[in-house]
């Protein structure tokens, strides 16, 4: 079982976005019972809620369910998951640093989220933006989509599926 899990602030935003997403994304191409995907937060601000209203009203526009609660990144996630994918760099800089007060990660893959979509050329954005007050939720969606077409593409090469 190859196992994803999205990060970004308060897991209500940006990583439920991409968790459901890429989770819808594994579906279609049949891969249910090889991939599992979760999301986590940083932070413990809205540890249990549901995903923001912006973020459930672009999953719903493109027929993408989700029922995930908020949760905090814990350092057992650090083993359990064969790609940490960090939704900006202030993400990714936090989970390097779990990595280091326990002394590494030996199963996980730790990237920026969009760094496949880089590495294909399909966008120049690093950071998926934090649309919790600015409301870009569509620009949001726009970018987990490119970036999970991309990593499902990369986890089917480099695993054979």
């Amino acid at each position: 079982m190859i196992r994803v899990l999205f990060v970004c602030s308060g897991n209500i935003c940006r990583s439920p976005m991409a968790d459901a997403v890429f989770k819808d994304k594994v579906k279609k191409a049949g891969l249910s019972e090889k991939i599992q995907v979760d999301s986590a937060g940083t932070g413990a601000w809205h540890v249990g809620e549901q995903a923001h209203s912006g973020t459930r009203k672009m999953l719903k526009q493109y027929g993408i369910s989700y029922h995930g609660r908020a949760r905090q990144m814990t350092t057992n996630d650090l083993k359990a998951f064969n790609y940490i994918l960090a939704m900006d760099h202030s993400h990714l800089r936090h989970i390097e640093q779990m990595q280091g007060s326990v002394g590494g990660a030996a199963n996980s893959e730790v990237a920026m989220f969009l760094s496949y979509a880089n590495d294909a050329g399909l966008t120049e954005v690093t950071d998926v933006i934090d649309p919790y007050y600015n409301g870009r939720f569509q620009e949001v969606y726009d970018l987990v989509e490119v970036g999970s077409q991309t990593l499902l593409e990369h986890i089917q090469t480099h695993h054979d599926l």
